[in-house]
């Protein structure tokens, strides 16, 4: 059996990355919720996610989103955040908050609406230039509330043709990352509404094209892990955004619906490649803390994965092989379960003292200040969000 001590060092190329907007204000559909000690510079995002990274060790990046994170210069903000001891990652594209997209960016019918979303995806490629950032991810917030109101093959031809303008302007070290959501805001169809639609647009882009799955962007009931096995055996999983979800697109902290879920899909990941130091898989988290604190709200979720990872890794994968090769199926399901229910807290507060970090990072940053002190330090001025 596959013992904690065997799993230890692989522990180590664990790294998720964190949403900027995350540490910003946030709500429902209804309204924003404010709270005290919300970033009100993209600088101070930056400081709340390297807070996460130096508690847990395990968030070393910060995504972007532009235009919410736009700023002057760059290269000053990729200094500012390597002084705080993370770098900047994925870029993500906005094209959901323009009037003019009310009825579709690179999917409107109007060639001048299609050229603007064009143009703003290359102004993040010379945002990634900068920062030198990998990813450029797209979600597509498009579709139609009703029949009939839109040619649902010309906006995929629109689509292919404005993905391939922008494809073509990254560089060899840069990857365009598809992002899929199987509804919201459009209710009648969605024009990347599943893992097939954006594999098919991917992989006519090339091989630097990739899918992006969010573990949120799925009908109830959907096997994801089946998604990411299928995708990794396609060489087309790109990066995830983990979150979770009970309804629809919650943005919860990862694991609080379904911890087995979580479980399920990184015994893929790492069935698949999709894990250690030779994968190319971003892991990502993508949640907006309605009413939760912010940065607990991701030290929380970061934990999560870990622990999930930990007991994936402690899988007794030859065992498994023998049942399912014996077609034992109550022991092949036994063997499976039993990693899952393998409690792994204890270890992993060892494993973090072993490197310097706090056995419990959650106690650890409500007992350093760390929130009061924002709270008194950033009175005053306009709090960020996602409007």
């Amino acid at each position: 059996m596959t013992s904690f001590s065997d799993i230890s060092d692989r522990l180590g190329d664990l790294a998720i990355e964190v949403p900027s907007w995350a540490y910003g204000n946030s709500g429902t559909r209804f309204k924003v919720f404010g709270s005290p000690g919300t970033p009100r510079s993209v600088e101070e995002k930056i400081a709340d996610a390297a807070t996460v990274h130096r508690f847990t060790g395990l968030a070393p990046s910060v995504a972007l989103h532009i235009p919410w994170d736009e700023v002057d210069d760059y290269g000053a903000l990729s200094t500012y955040a390597k002084e705080h001891g993370v770098a900047l990652g994925t870029i993500n594209s906005n094209t959901f908050q323009d009037d003019d997209y009310k009825l579709g960016a690179l999917t409107h019918a109007d060639p001048r609406v299609r050229q603007k979303a064009v143009d703003h995806h290359l102004e993040c490629i010379e945002v990634m230039n900068q920062t030198g950032s990998r990813d450029l991810k797209i979600w597509l917030a498009e579709g139609t509330n009703y029949p009939g109101q839109g040619d649902i093959r010309a906006r995929q031809d629109w689509l292919a043709e404005g993905l391939s303008t922008i494809y073509d302007q990254l560089s060899e070290d840069q990857r365009l990352v598809l992002e899929y959501k199987f509804f919201e805001p459009a209710f009648y169809h969605t024009d990347v509404p599943d893992w097939g639609t954006s594999y098919a647009h991917v992989a006519a882009l090339g091989d630097r094209a990739m899918v992006c799955l969010d573990t949120g962007h799925h009908a109830p009931g959907t096997n994801i892990e089946f998604i990411v096995a299928q995708l990794l055996r396609l060489g087309k999983l790109g990066s995830f955004d983990f979150n979770s979800r009970f309804y629809a697109d919650d943005d919860l902290i990862v694991g609080a619906a379904d911890p087995f879920q979580l479980f399920r899909i990184v015994v893929e990941v790492i069935r698949g490649g999709g894990f250690g130091p030779d994968s190319e898989v971003a892991l990502m988290l993508d949640q907006c803390h309605n009413i939760e604190a912010k940065i607990p709200g991701q030290i929380r979720s970061v934990l999560n994965v870990q622990e999930m990872i930990a007991r994936a890794l402690l899988l007794d994968t030859d065992a498994l092989n023998e049942a399912r090769n014996a077609g034992d199926v109550l022991l092949a399901n036994e063997i499976f379960m039993d990693a899952f229910y393998t409690d792994v807290r204890a270890d992993l507060g060892a494993w973090r003292e072993e490197r310097g970090l706090a056995a419990n990072p959650m106690r650890a940053y409500l007992d350093s200040g760390y929130q009061e002190q924002i709270e008194a330090d950033r009175a005053g001025g306009a709090q960020l969000s996602w409007t």
